[in-house]
């Protein structure tokens, strides 16, 4: 019954994108086992009186096992999701250590510099995520 509902009224959803930096300046990228297949940076939805911040930290360890240090808010980003808004709280920190993947919802993980990204990604990702970054002055 949700579902035919949200077909038909398309509620705005509200999301976190992370972006985390590792110490030289690369961000974390993944791919999910279900929808798009292509590279993205880890995220998802966020609970209604969860703060973003602490939504991005949670997502982060859910989908990577990686901590996120120095977050911080940096925009908010309205994307179309199937005809509705998807309010995306882009959220910028650092992160460390090796990401660990589940097999189940994220098949691969990796750290990618700004300048060599992957190619299977987004058309309109890489300059995104470059100016997030100069943005957030990292």
């Amino acid at each position: 019954m949700r579902r035919q509902v949200w077909r038909v009224w398309k509620p705005p959803v509200h999301g976190v994108r992370v972006i985390a930096l590792d110490e030289a300046g690369r961000v974390l990228l993944v791919r999910h086992s279900y929808g798009s297949d292509k590279w993205m940076p880890p995220g998802g939805g966020f609970k209604a009186h969860e703060d973003p911040v602490e939504a991005a930290r949670r997502e982060l360890r859910e989908e990577t096992g990686c901590a996120l240090s120095e977050a911080r808010l940096l925009a908010i980003s309205a994307e179309d999701l199937h005809g509705s808004t998807n309010n995306v709280r882009i959220v910028v920190g650092r992160t460390g250590g090796t990401p660990r993947i589940d097999g189940r919802e994220i098949v691969e993980a990796g750290f990618f510099a700004l300048d060599v990204l992957p190619a299977h990604m987004p058309p309109w990702l890489g300059e995104k995520l470059r100016g997030w970054v100069a943005e957030a002055g990292g």
